[in-house]
């Protein structure tokens, strides 16, 4: 699901600005350009996810689906929130805040994604696996020393970016932990005996 969600950011991002968003790390621009691994992030807008934890106030809800007349109870769904970067390795600077500030200008307008609202192509095999998401972007701004502390992990050189917050990206492996009988009805019987 972690990939998914991304891959619909990055396409409904290029949609919107109209130049192309790669999903790929900032940590290796390095490398793309002295000529090695990475050159398909050169002069592009690049999305990369940095960080992920748990949502813990909603991991002690049940997790009970109803199949038929059984009912399944699996392990509780994992909710996560993934910090994504997306940063702009234009050749011109000027070019990268433009899209920066385009990016910026896109989740503005749209913070919330569902499948209802959200167009993305069905019929690509990736996104064979999934049937039902929501998620919520929101703009992450880190402190100076976090920033710092952020690109320095990341290699050092920081170039045009922003930081958002993705909440509630749902995972679930679908194995059952046990099953029952559901109730279909219930009937009380009261017997009140006078002494």
């Amino acid at each position: 699901m972690i990939y998914e969600v991304v891959r619909i950011l990055a396409e409904q991002v290029e949609d919107y600005i109209g130049s192309s968003v790669t999903l790929g790390n900032v940590a290796m621009i390095d490398a793309a350009e002295s000529g090695g691994s990475g050159t398909n992030i050169e002069n592009r807008n690049l999305l990369t996810v940095i960080n992920m934890s748990e949502e813990g106030t909603l991991k002690n809800f049940p997790n009970t689906h109803v199949v038929g007349n059984r009912v399944e109870q699996r392990s509780p769904v994992v909710n996560l929130k993934l910090f994504v970067l997306f940063s702009s390795n234009k050749n011109q600077y000027d070019q990268a805040l433009k899209d920066i500030s385009k990016i910026v200008e896109f989740f503005q307008g749209k913070s919330v994604f569902t499948q209802s609202d959200t167009v993305y192509d069905r019929n690509n095999v990736d996104f064979d696996n999934l049937d039902n998401f929501r998620f919520y972007v929101d703009l992450y701004t880190p402190t100076f020393e976090e920033l710092n502390y952020i690109w320095g992990s990341l290699g050092g050189k920081q170039i045009p970016s922003v930081l958002y917050k993705l909440t509630l990206v749902q995972i679930e492996r679908p194995v059952t932990n046990s099953q029952s009988g559901r109730v279909s009805s219930m009937s009380t019987n009261v017997n009140l005996k006078a002494e």
